[in-house]
């Protein structure tokens, strides 16, 4: 029987279907058993190496002289070699290390589960090991292990920390873990001294094949860029605005004026591992009461000092905003609630009996709902009691701690300890007796004992502006509700527009409008990732929050710079980025900002996730124009210049979105061997995004798969391929899990 095409497909669904079913298997058996049993059998290597034989016999007996074709298919085949021979030849273990104790092996597990014991090319003693913190916080900023690495010839001193390797005689050290005493730490042993290169080689191929795709000028992308059908039915433009005034509902709790509500809110506070203005522990404590940055007619800073210094009237106020039918209907309780409500005569915390259920391992969806409102009374506890409020600092021996009024405090010098017992109490009584020149001048001298105490973990006065901003304005919020209106009216006014009207004058206005708007929603939204950026001081990607916000910004960036090509762009960076910014407002309500990972602080893993958001928000494009195509389809406005239209324009995404993805995939592959020496690891997340790959990469292949150059057939495929892109992003976050998981 002759080679037939059909064995490959058959072969490539197949990889496909195994490495989805593989995640799923995942989520109910661990790691350990896939790893094992799939992953690491014969039989899953097998399927690769066919896979790759069988494109191999395609290549040659198709005679291909594309050179970039040519580089990009033999650079997936030198992938695969690599990583065959660092299934067969590498060598991966641990090794505990402890100050002054000289070590020559190291631990590696065995396939039984045993630990196995080997011998290392040197011997190597722990000199030293450090944590190191951001200023005035507990949060990590490093990890770093300082040892003596010796041999018959030699000897060299050796550092280890979060993505910084120390390599000798082909062996790779990684910093892992630490004993508590800090007297340990454990280190990861890696030795692949042939895969890594092989590997490697591939990725430079595919890098230079992927960009070159984009360049080359006999190339289909070329091709794509100067088609006659993008000059010719794609149009869009409409603009309306509509604007929603809030009235503030009247208020008769006590409470700090505005102003002074405000001057409060500059005092610094030790929140969430990193310092910042008292507003922003405001902001954050109203919204995890009330769902909302205000209550009524007070600011955050009021609902903060009133629960703080009004405690007993502000705990018969109904703000606590209780989710979930299940709970309200066992309890009787109302969606909203207030402290007092929860605590009965004779009864006590009625929340109390469910909680120890909680504990004792009834984790169904009316106990997490009963643990979510524990949650906001104990927040609401802590701050009465002064827990909270770690606004003291102190700086000794070159560290900065700041300590909460209720803290002890044996450290402090006489001086500091009056100080902080005093501004205290006459903050309470100068608060309960309304001198608000008094409270002014308590905040002030606060202030002053923190900028004299505080030393370096005193946030800049720009990063403080920054975070002042950020605070007051709800960029994702207003950006939504402005981005999803146009997108809709522009929709409804490009249909219009495929009924045959013919051309008005007006219309070039109302796209001169459409481009401005979405110009200044994609500033505005710059700005918002920047002054992320600015207070954390971390490019803002660190949770899905912000590459979400970060994948609509890239889809605005993407239809500003296509708009000239296709004016139907301005209409999918409209809708596209408002559905983006939506789930951001839903799904996470503006998480608090704080200090990332160590392991996270790596220029890698910020160009890996850049290029991987700039993918999904180019093949997002993909789906509108599928879901376009359809639409007109089925409203009997179709005809084969639009068809065609649309496939070339919905293409004109795709190979630069496979090029990103294929470039961010590979390149969090370095980032992942740098850090813990694991270029690959099968985590769901990385596993999707190589299944989102593959499902896309096939959609190029229409010489191939010649069903593919019938429009309707692409845009088919273009919606189903979509849904691989969802699990990628939303289905590993909140139904898979794993390291990448941001849920």
């Amino acid at each position: 029987m002759g080679y037939r095409l059909w064995v490959i497909g058959l072969m490539y669904i197949v990889v496909v279907v195994v490495l989805a079913a593989t995640t799923i298997i995942e989520k109910y058996t661990g790691s350990t058993f896939v790893q094992f049993h799939i992953y690491g059998a014969w039989w899953f290597t097998l399927l690769w190496a066919l896979l790759a034989a069988l494109a191999i016999a395609w290549i040659v007996r198709r005679r291909m002289r594309n050179v970039t074709l040519i580089l990009l298919h033999s650079s997936f085949i030198v992938i695969l070699a690599g990583a065959l021979i660092t299934h067969l030849t590498a060598r991966q273990g641990s090794i505990h290390l402890r100050n002054g104790k000289v070590i020559g092996t190291y631990q590696m597990n065995s396939d039984d589960g045993r630990k196995d014991s080997h011998a290392l090319p040197f011997a190597i003693r722990l000199d030293s090991f450090h944590v190191a913190y951001h200023a005035g916080t507990m949060a990590v900023a490093d990890y770093e292990s300082r040892f003596t690495v010796t041999n018959s010839h030699d000897t060299i001193h050796g550092t280890t920390s979060m993505n910084r390797i120390f390599s000798y005689n082909g062996v790779r050290l990684y910093q892992n873990a630490f004993d508590d005493d800090m007297q340990g730490s454990t280190l990861t042993v890696n030795s692949d001294p042939y895969g890594i290169p092989v590997t490697y080689t591939g990725y430079v191929l595919l890098f230079i094949a992927l960009i070159y795709m984009l360049f080359d000028p006999k190339g289909r992308y070329r091709q794509l860029l100067h088609h006659p059908s993008l000059k010719r039915g794609l149009l869009t433009i409409a603009i309306l605005f509509t604007a929603a005034i809030f009235t503030p509902t009247l208020h008769a709790q006590p409470a700090l004026q505005k102003d002074m509500a405000e001057r409060f809110g500059k005092i610094y506070i030790n929140y969430n591992d990193r310092i910042c203005p008292t507003e922003t522990y405001a902001l954050d404590f109203t919204k995890k009461l009330y769902g909302k940055g205000h209550y009524k007619g007070f600011t955050s800073e009021q609902v903060l000092t009133g629960f703080l210094f009004w405690g007993s009237e502000w705990n018969n106020e109904k703000i606590i905003k209780v989710k979930g039918g299940a709970l309200r209907d066992r309890m009787n309780l109302p969606s909203l609630c207030s402290v007092n409500d929860f605590f009965k005569n004779g009864m006590g915390y009625i929340l109390g009996p469910l909680v120890q259920e909680y504990y004792g391992g009834n984790h169904d969806k009316m106990h997490q709902q009963v643990m979510q409102v524990d949650d906001k009374l104990r927040l609401i506890m802590e701050l009465q009691q002064g827990m909270t409020l770690k606004i003291f600092p102190s700086t000794m021996k070159g560290t900065t701690v700041w300590y909460c009024p209720t803290d002890k405090l044996p450290q402090l010098s006489t001086q500091q300890r009056t100080f902080i017992s005093a501004a205290t109490a006459h903050l309470y009584n100068d608060v309960h007796h309304a001198d608000m020149s008094q409270i002014n001048g308590v905040i002030d001298d606060i202030r002053r004992f923190q900028y004299r105490n505080g030393r370096y973990s005193i946030p800049s006065r720009i990063r403080t502006k920054a975070e002042h901003i950020y605070n007051k304005v709800s960029f994702a919020t207003i950006l939504f509700m402005v981005n999803l209106t146009m997108g809709f009216l522009s929709l409804g006014w490009f249909i219009y527009k495929m009924t045959g009207r013919k051309q008005k004058r007006s219309d070039r206005t109302i796209e001169r409008c459409l481009l401005t708007v979405l110009t200044i929603s994609m500033l505005a939204l710059t700005t918002c990732l920047s002054l992320r950026w600015i207070i954390s001081g971390n490019i803002p990607m660190a949770n899905g929050y912000e590459t979400t916000l970060l994948l609509a910004w890239l889809v605005m960036v993407f239809s500003l710079a296509t708009y000239r090509k296709a004016h139907l762009t301005l209409t999918f960076g409209f809708l596209l980025s408002g559905f983006f910014l939506l789930v951001s407002h839903i799904s996470y309500m503006d998480p608090q900002i704080g200090q990332i990972m160590p392991v996270l602080n790596s220029p890698l893993l910020s160009i890996h996730v850049s290029i991987i958001m700039a993918a999904y928000a180019l093949l997002s494009f993909t789906f509108i124009c599928a879901l376009m195509a359809f639409s007109l389809r089925m409203t009997q406005r179709w005809n084969d210049t639009t068809a065609v239209a649309l496939q070339v324009l919905s293409q004109l995404f795709l190979y630069p979105a496979l090029t990103c993805l294929g470039l961010g995939i590979f390149i969090g592959a370095i980032w992942a061997n740098v850090s813990w020496g694991q270029y690959w690891s099968w985590d769901p997340k990385e596993t999707w995004a190589l299944i989102t790959f593959m499902v896309y990469g096939a959609s190029v292949h229409a010489t191939s798969i010649p069903q593919l150059r019938r429009p309707m057939i692409y845009h088919a495929y273009q919606l189903l391929a979509f849904l691989s892109l969802i699990m990628t992003y939303f289905g590993v976050n909140y139904f898979l899990g794993g390291m990448h998981s941001y849920a």
